[in-house]
């Protein structure tokens, strides 16, 4: 028989860097799971992606077993890998501080099309474009 599930648990945590330390072990420790085998496996299962930001979904079980699924790196911090820049413009309409072109934003669209609601890679650029904006960049073709 499946397991009850007591409660999901979302954060973002970097690669191959989780520790018990704030945000990870007070929201895990609150619904009761072993925060160091947490830490073990999120590591294990992402040492090859030491560094970049990971969106991650944990479901807790009445029992406090726990599974996790890892998600792509999220769209804002590809965008800013790929045009090399810290922070997006804190008036994005009115002040730019860069340009993505259509062929950059077709690679994280494809990247991150597993993650995003669309069938289509069109609409999964336009999804990106949407991003790069409100982020302060302009999109050029």
């Amino acid at each position: 028989m499946a397991k009850e599930i007591s409660g999901l648990v979302k954060l973002q945590i970097k690669g191959g860097a989780a520790n018990p330390a704030p945000p990870i072990g007070p929201a895990l420790g609150a619904k009761g799971v072993n925060i160091m085998n947490f830490c073990k496996e999120f590591n294990a299962r992402t040492a090859d992606q030491a560094g970049k930001i990971l969106p991650v979904i944990i479901t807790v079980y009445s029992d406090k077993s726990f599974d996790f699924v890892i998600k792509k790196t999220p769209v804002a911090a590809q965008i800013k890998e790929a045009l090399k820049i810290e922070l997006g413009s804190s008036e994005s309409n009115k002040k730019k501080i860069g340009k993505i072109t259509h062929a950059q934003m077709e690679k994280i669209a494809a990247d991150k099309m597993s993650d995003l609601n669309c069938f289509k890679l069109e609409s999964a650029v336009k999804m990106v474009a949407g991003t790069a904006r409100s982020m302060g960049i302009e999109v050029v073709n």
